[in-house]
């Protein structure tokens, strides 16, 4: 059983742009951290981990050779392909799945460019769900009082208080086994249906997802103020 690694890196990353200093990318993904793009980072986590086979970065086609040069001087220690992006994070990983050469019972993982902090017990927690369940992604409990709204012109009107212990916050890696994951792309695809992350489309395709516990480091930067805790975590280590 082998284990690919899908990273979407297709994104402009709008947001951080916002507050990027003048002359710098707009791709997130390429802002650096403590000399190294944010991509870098959140790579070299994964080609650590002796479980990893291979890992799959999704691209715009023109920052494909500029990458190619950095990975090039970074030596990881496992092999990176390249795999051109789609409009969207769905139509990305797609394009990686049908790239893959994976059998029905591999493990995929798909994990979010600009999140570096992953933790190699988190990776290794959804391997393990992949293999018991065929289906897992990580995830942390939720902190604040969760409320379901109803959107007016210029407010939002509260329907429903959720309780906590009913909600967990999504995070990367999420896994599954090739073949369920390949099934529920290509049915959502089928139906022009355009989910919020992966686990929405296995959900969709009728195979249940289990939660491990991720961890409040892993976060996703995308905002100056993220970059802010980025630097402080990265000082830590």
């Amino acid at each position: 059983m082998k284990v690919f690694v899908i990273i979407p890196a297709a994104g402009l990353g709008t947001r951080m742009s916002a507050g990027a200093k003048k002359g710098t990318r707009s791709s997130k993904q390429f802002t650096e951290l403590g000399g190294a793009p944010i991509l870098i980072h959140t790579l070299r986590k994964f080609a650590a981990s002796n479980q990893v086979s291979e890992i799959w970065v999704a691209l715009r086609k023109n920052e494909m050779e500029g990458f190619r040069k950095q990975l090039e001087r970074e030596a990881l220690k496992r092999p990176v392909q390249m795999v051109e992006g789609g409009e969207h994070r769905q139509e990305s990983v797609a394009n990686a799945l049908r790239a893959i050469a994976a059998k029905d019972d591999d493990i995929v993982l798909v994990h979010d460019a600009v999140r570096p902090f992953v933790e190699v017990e988190t990776i290794q927690a959804v391997i393990a769900e992949v293999k018991k369940s065929g289906a897992a992604i990580a995830g942390v409990p939720a902190v604040d009082t969760i409320k379901k709204v109803e959107r007016k012109a210029d407010s939002a009107v509260i329907t429903l208080t959720i309780p906590r212990e009913q909600v967990v916050m999504a995070q990367t890696p999420q896994g599954f086994l090739y073949k369920i994951g390949r099934k529920a792309f290509d049915e959502a695809a089928a139906d022009g249906f355009i989910g919020t992350d992966e686990a929405s489309l296995v959900e969709r395709s009728g195979h249940e997802v289990t939660v491990v516990m991720g961890s409040a480091r892993n976060i996703k930067i995308t905002t100056p103020a993220d970059m802010e805790l980025a630097e402080f975590f990265l000082g830590k280590k």
